[in-house]
């Protein structure tokens, strides 16, 4: 089995992240109590990414990393996607054409990418390589308002979480307004998610314009802001009109045009809108004075409109659960990842973190592996070249076995450069080697590396657990565990057939 072509290009050490503090929680607004690892939250600092970290990250952009709730027909289509960190990110790859200056794509991310808040889905980087124009967000495994409050499976939408929703989003509105980031584009239930937590975020997505021509607006007309139909621009008032939009679906669980709720309102039927699904769950008063503030959102007239901070300072008194997690609000719980059932040798010292064990273990297995795989181990041509390239696999083998694992690492190092075609042992032999001198996010590097040399080798995932785990990410390493206990038992059941 052939690997892609190594050269010191495309096997750069991978960086640590540098990280910034998230902004701790203001514990005034709402009264949320939050764990201290949440208030002190941790977010990578906006980056450039290169194409081709991303195509690996989303497997060349498969449809079946797709996770845009219109699929490959929505316009700007959203991946799920997993960097050689082990972090999982969303992906937003857009049109080709709708931005063909990639520096004006570039500083208009850049921009947004300064904004950091608990109550976003904070942009992490962007691509502007060719004709790609991609944007790089932390992923929220709990899908979007949209699921849950039309397409709901268990249990509708309870009305504490809708609470919780206006009151997070107002938040984050208040935030952007704030660091002068007041406009945000096509404000609607698809742009809510919810985290991990399943604590809703508003996606940093809709602050970032749709095209270089400033189209911020993809939904039904009638639930566009008035001024956008007479000018075609946007306004910070926009927003506040798209919120109200949003306010109306929470409080009715399905979409009614702005219009129709507000003949509604002016009738008196205030609790027309009302979900039937919520009776019982909130006190009319409640139900009312949100009722009356969509109604201040969605004034035809812009000036009439409230400000963020009134948007705030109207939510949060009514919340009245704040201490009950979200996941139990929302019947949810978290997933914890399968224990696999079967693990080689190699997979239980990976998972016990025994490098001694891992290292006995390469040293026996060799290079038998990649028996049948073209490498440039099997080079029958005696040239100078050839002859220094395996010279520098022996000593680099020698060092390895003798545990002299920097040696190894520097001889490795020359190999990889100096191998067209590189070979999955020696990035597998890397690995262990920066994991001995304690480099884990190297080690993870070359085992993600190995793993494109040999897309089913078992090996490649056991170290990728390993290094996930001295990394501290338990998750995602008991993911690689599982991935490599199955490829496992596929290769031993077509060994049996």
């Amino acid at each position: 089995m052939g690997c892609i072509q190594s050269r010191t290009s495309n096997i750069q050490a991978l960086q640590d992240e540098e990280l910034v503090e998230g902004e701790k929680l203001d514990l005034l607004n709402g009264g949320e109590h939050r764990d201290q690892d949440d208030i002190n939250q941790v977010v990578p600092v906006f980056k450039e990414y290169s194409l081709s970290e991303l195509k690996l990250a989303t497997n060349g952009f498969s449809s079946d990393k797709i996770v845009s709730e219109s699929g490959e027909k929505a316009p700007n289509v959203v991946y799920k996607a997993k960097l050689d960190n082990g972090r999982f990110v969303a992906v937003k790859r857009f049109s080709r054409l709708s931005w063909p200056d990639s520096q004006q794509f570039i500083a208009e991310a850049s921009g947004v990418g300064k904004l950091r808040h608990k109550r976003l889905m904070n942009l992490i980087g962007c691509c502007g390589e060719g004709e790609e124009r991609l944007l790089v967000a932390e992923f929220m495994p709990n899908d979007t308002l949209s699921k849950h409050l039309f397409h709901w499976d268990k249990q509708p939408l309870p009305w504490e979480m809708r609470l919780r929703v206006v009151n997070y989003i107002a938040q984050a509105l208040d935030h952007c307004n704030t660091e002068n980031r007041k406009i945000y584009h096509d404000l609607n239930a698809y742009r809510v998610l919810f985290d991990e937590d399943g604590d809703p975020r508003l996606s940093s997505f809709g602050l970032m314009k749709n095209s270089r021509d400033g189209k911020s607006y993809s939904t039904n007309l009638a639930y566009t802001p008035p001024e956008f139909l007479r000018t075609g621009r946007v306004i910070p008032e926009s927003v506040i009109y798209s919120y109200g939009t949003v306010l109306l679906d929470l409080l009715s669980g399905k979409h009614i045009p702005p219009s129709h709720a507000l003949n509604l309102i002016r009738g008196k039927n205030v609790l027309v809108v009302m979900d039937s699904s919520l009776e019982g769950q909130y006190a009319n008063e409640d139900a009312t004075k949100l009722v009356e503030l969509a109604s201040k959102c969605l004034q035809s007239e812009a000036r009439d409109r409230p400000n963020t901070k009134f948007l705030v300072s109207a939510v949060a008194p009514l919340q009245k659960q704040t201490e009950v997690a979200a996941l139990s609000l929302m019947g949810l719980q978290k997933v914890a990842a399968p224990t696999p059932a079967v693990l080689s040798p190699l997979g239980k010292a990976c998972a016990r973190m025994d490098l001694t064990a891992v290292h006995d273990i390469l040293l026996k297995t060799g290079y038998r592996d990649e028996e049948g795989a073209e490498n440039e181990l099997s080079f029958q041509e005696w040239t100078q070249q050839v002859q220094e390239m395996l010279n520098t696999k022996k000593f680099g083998d020698i060092a390895f076995r003798d545990k002299d694992f920097k040696n190894a690492i520097d001889y490795y190092s020359k190999l990889v450069v100096m191998m067209p075609i590189a070979s999955a042992t020696v990035f597998a032999r890397r690995a262990l080697s920066y994991l001995m001198n304690g480099q884990p996010e190297l080690a993870l590097r070359d085992a993600m590396q190995a793993q494109v040399c040999m897309h089913e080798w078992p090996t490649a995932f056991y170290l990728q657990a390993l290094a996930l785990s001295k990394l501290g990410m338990e998750t995602d390493a008991q993911d690689m565990l599982n991935d490599g206990a199955a490829f496992e038992a596929k290769k031993q059941n077509s060994w049996r057939n």
